[in-house]
């Protein structure tokens, strides 16, 4: 089993496995635990009880972000003098 370093033993003291977080404590434990110097994605799992199987159940949803994709997009186009669209 891999060695266990110090900042692991951090993360895990400050972590109860058996106690269920709400969604504001999990994230605040994130914050709270994290050792990275950049902003790092979090994976979220949801058990909904469906059967994918099924067309009836399926899950699928879109996310907008606040701010877009944070690119701008530009266009460039060559006309000739006089020419306007």
């Amino acid at each position: 089993m891999a060695k266990l370093t110090k900042n692991k033993k951090l993360a895990l003291s400050k972590l109860d496995s058996a106690k269920q977080y709400s969604l504001t404590e999990a994230a605040g434990l994130v914050k709270d635990i994290t050792t990275t110097k950049f902003d790092a994605s979090v994976d979220i799992d949801v058990r909904l009880g469906v059967d994918p199987r099924k067309a009836n159940q399926m899950v699928r949803g879109v996310v907008s972000l606040p701010h877009g994709t944070g690119k701008d997009k530009k266009s460039t186009g060559s006309m000739q003098p006089g020419q306007r669209r």
